[in-house]
């Protein structure tokens, strides 16, 4: 699935290119999870402003209201000019006057849906639950710390529930536990001042990192452009059962929480 890395390096890869682009046509292809909620006619003629993310939504203003982008398990974007007819799982072309983008989804899992703005009743389902920021100065260690200590989940699933911090999914919350020393069991409210410091900055260190790299191409993922991504190539731990631990020599171990696959180093990382 892509994570917040992934829909990051999507939007840079196509964010100036679509800006100030004319909406010439919408073509649907087979229904996604959600409708799309107006008339694609309706959208003709309206002009892209800017593309923002929120979570792992892309956020398209558009002069006359909004576009939110998901690309579900296993969509991606592709925003250029003369793209082939579109395939089976081609399922949305927004056509402007710089180039089409369009949406490919085998599972069929992602949706784009319209909103008049952010305060839309569709928009707040949407978003109005997303947990802060990770890469931005509204991901503030003192709320972060508040959060965990209000949670008696296992850390490593407290993480993905994307309620406290979005973004940080399963490949990088087993990256992230593991910079900062933190075994994915470790019950949240019981993590002390110190390691939820190392917690706070892991994050932020390992989702740029992620991003630099162009995300983590595990299956299928490529940005608007068809590049993949690089990151799981420089993995510690995930990925990594029984191989030795860069740190220490121990062998990485591999538990199930919640029917995802958590690895961490015995040694290096403590309950």
């Amino acid at each position: 699935m892509p994570e917040l890395p992934e829909v990051e390096v999507t939007r840079r890869s196509f964010a100036e290119a679509i800006a100030g682009a004319k909406i010439q046509a919408v073509v649907l292809g087979k229904p996604l999870r959600w409708p799309l909620g107006c008339d694609p006619l309706s959208l003709v003629g309206q002009q892209v402003v800017e593309l923002r993310r929120r979570g792992k939504y892309l956020l398209a203003n558009i002069s006359g209201g909004l576009l939110l982008i998901h690309l579900g398990m296993s969509g991606s974007l592709r925003f250029a000019h003369g793209l082939p007819a579109a395939g089976p799982h081609d399922h949305f072309d927004l056509v402007t006057d710089k180039g089409t983008l369009r949406l490919h989804d085998p599972r069929r899992f992602g949706a784009v849906v319209f909103a008049a703005d952010e305060q839309a009743p569709v928009a707040v389902k949407l978003l109005g639950a997303l947990g802060m920021e990770p890469l931005s100065d509204a991901f503030s260690l003192p709320d972060f710390q508040a959060g965990l200590k209000k949670s008696r989940m296992p850390i490593k699933q407290l993480l993905l529930a994307g309620h406290l911090v979005v973004g940080v999914g399963n490949i990088y919350a087993s990256e992230v536990l593991f910079m900062a020393g933190i075994r994915p069991t470790a019950v949240s409210s019981r993590i002390g001042a110190g390691r939820v410091r190392r917690l706070y900055e892991a994050i932020r260190v390992v989702l740029a990192r992620a991003v630099d790299m162009g995300g983590s191409t595990l299956r299928d993922f490529s940005n608007a452009e068809g590049m993949a991504g690089h990151f799981q190539t420089t993995a510690s731990v995930y990925g990594r059962e029984g191989a030795p631990c860069h740190a220490c020599g121990t062998a990485i171990r591999l538990l199930r929480q919640g029917q995802r696959s958590s690895y961490f180093c015995p040694r290096c990382q403590r309950p």
